[in-house]
């Protein structure tokens, strides 16, 4: 064949060599806002070379072979020992390690730690997302473990070290140690007061032996996990170490891994207990109470994620638009492919603006901010990683045939997308926590509202969405049906408070008038013609270096 045939024009280079932290002028704007001063410059220069080692030809490649060599289980050795253990491909462990040695796993107690940790993590994620479980659960497990101050004493040190050692040993002789959860079973998946698993006590105190399964269990190589079981006193949480005390492996039978639709790097398995033992975390039948910040916090962790997915894939589609020619110009050029993009762009930014809100609540820990968190996190949870899945979707078609073949990495993104809108409660038990939250605890509702009230007076779309949501919120009737309209409602409201207290004017302008004015259609790129469009593109396009 004629080499002529194969001269090579109009592809787009690869998004590569540029820092996906300075890129982002959401992100990097609401680092800025959320933390002090004195620690902010610091902060900048751990994000920064993050977000240069997250946009590197070497990250890209790691996050590819984890995903192309998805993790094996070998539950027995060439003997017949019984071993349950999981094999990753090694850039599963760099991927890891350099995830903890940037302090993904600590964020309680440093300044500013949690907005640090989750810009981090919304910079990070974007190399892999797989990996972003283990460091999930290991931060989130830290307000369990304060339950128990000996616990505390014990594992805290470790889970939030800037050391990662793979392999199963006990934890006194590692330097750092990651945690997983197996909270849900076949039987009752969210529902997990109908789990079956026993808890029986031994003579040592807070020591039990629990037989039973988990239908889910996060990241079977972590060193320990969190689980639910019943225990004389009721539902109980307990952690559990794969290694114990004296180097003899515990009992944890890894039967299976669950073949998933996307998040291959990561393991997700089926265990069974069979005299494992346990020590109690918190008391007795106080298992839901005691995980109950756990569960917060990695809620919290699935909107971060799903921010920084929709991040990437519109950065790719904004980069492929920049550079791609079609019909006589460039795709960024023309005006329906700008709707496009600078639609896809307000979703994001929305997304990362309002995840940053919520980490910085965590940061400030007081009673008003724990009371924004409790009605803030779950409906920002509903929201955000609702909206993942269509913006991922929608940015892949920007790129045309070349989005949908794997070497874009866009069919990646789109197999993750669904994942956190699943993980730690579906779109439903969301719903349904915000409505307790109305229920139960007014000073909830009172913090929210005056979070979005900040902003009354700026737009009139605003205000007025803030008017019809507090006549919905009025009416109780029939409320469990219609929570979904209602929670998405809420959702937008603080969107659009935060961006328009927030965001450049382009960008809060469009967004009320389609979001919150209603002034759009039922796809992505009907945005109205006589907005600020380029500027919204321009200001979302990721510069490489």
């Amino acid at each position: 064949m004629a080499a002529t045939t194969h001269t090579v024009t109009n592809q787009v280079p690869p998004l590569v060599g540029y820092d996906v932290y300075t890129a982002d002028r959401a992100l990097s704007e609401a680092v800025e806002r959320h933390i002090e001063p004195g620690v902010l410059p610091g902060a900048q220069e751990e994000l920064g070379a993050l977000g240069r080692a997250a946009g590197s030809a070497q990250a890209q490649e790691w996050g590819a072979q984890a995903n192309e060599h998805p993790p094996v289980l070998r539950t027995h050795d060439r003997y017949g020992n019984r071993i349950d253990e999981v094999e990753f491909h090694p850039s599963w462990h760099r991927l890891l390690g350099h995830a903890v040695a940037a302090g993904l796993t600590d964020a309680w107690g440093r300044p500013a730690g949690h907005v640090r940790r989750a810009a981090g993590f919304l910079v990070w994620t974007q190399a892999e997302a797989g990996h972003g479980c283990p460091l999930s659960m290991t931060h989130a497990a830290v307000p369990a473990l304060r339950t128990d101050p000996v616990l505390a004493a014990e594992w805290e040190p470790k889970l939030t070290s800037y050391v990662y050692e793979e392999g199963l040993r006990p934890a006194p002789e590692k330097a750092g140690v990651l945690f997983g959860m197996g909270m849900t079973e076949k039987q009752g998946g969210t529902d997990v007061r109908s789990n079956t698993t026993r808890a029986e006590p031994l003579s040592g105190e807070g020591e039990y032996l629990l037989t039973g399964h988990k239908w889910f269990c996060s990241a079977p190589m972590s060193d320990g996990f969190l689980v639910l079981a019943q225990a004389p006193g009721g539902l109980t949480c307990f952690l559990v170490p794969r290694a114990l005390p004296d180097g003899t492996r515990n009992v944890f039978a890894i039967q299976r891994l669950k073949d998933k639709l996307g998040n291959k790097s990561n393991a997700s398995g089926e265990v069974e207990f069979d005299g494992t033992w346990a020590r109690r975390v918190g008391e007795e039948g106080r298992g839901v109470r005691t995980i109950i910040e756990m569960v917060a916090a990695t809620r919290l962790d699935c909107v971060v994620g799903s921010a920084a997915l929709m991040r990437q894939a519109v950065a790719q589609a904004i980069h492929h638009a920049t550079y791609r020619n079609a019909f006589g110009g460039l795709l960024i050029d023309k005006p329906l492919m700008r709707n496009v993009l600078a639609d896809l762009a307000l979703e994001s930014e929305a997304a990362t603006v309002l995840a940053m809100r919520l980490a910085s609540a965590y940061d400030t820990d007081t009673e008003e901010e724990r009371a924004f968190l409790r009605i803030a996190v779950p409906a920002a949870k509903y929201w955000v990683t609702k909206r993942c899945t269509p913006v991922v979707g929608e940015a892949l078609e920007c790129l045309g045939g070349n989005g949908y073949v794997e070497e874009s990495g866009m069919p990646r993104l789109l197999r993750e997308a669904p994942l956190n809108s699943i993980w730690e409660g579906s779109g439903n038990v969301q719903a349904l926590d915000v409505l307790r939250a109305l229920q139960r605890e007014p000073q909830a509702l009172d913090a929210f509202l005056r979070e979005v009230g900040k902003a009354r007076g700026a737009d009139h779309r605003l205000d007025a969405a803030i008017k019809d949501l507090l006549t919905e919120l009025a009416d109780l009737e029939g409320i469990e049906a219609r929570a979904r309209r209602l929670v998405e409602r809420m959702a937008l409201v603080l969107q659009g408070s935060l961006l328009v207290r927030w965001a450049p004017p382009e960008v809060s302008d469009a967004f009320c008038a389609s979001r919150l004015g209603r002034d759009w259609g039922t796809a992505f790129g009907t945005l109205p013609h006589s907005l600020d469009l380029a500027s919204v593109v321009a200001r979302a396009r990721p510069v490489a270096e």
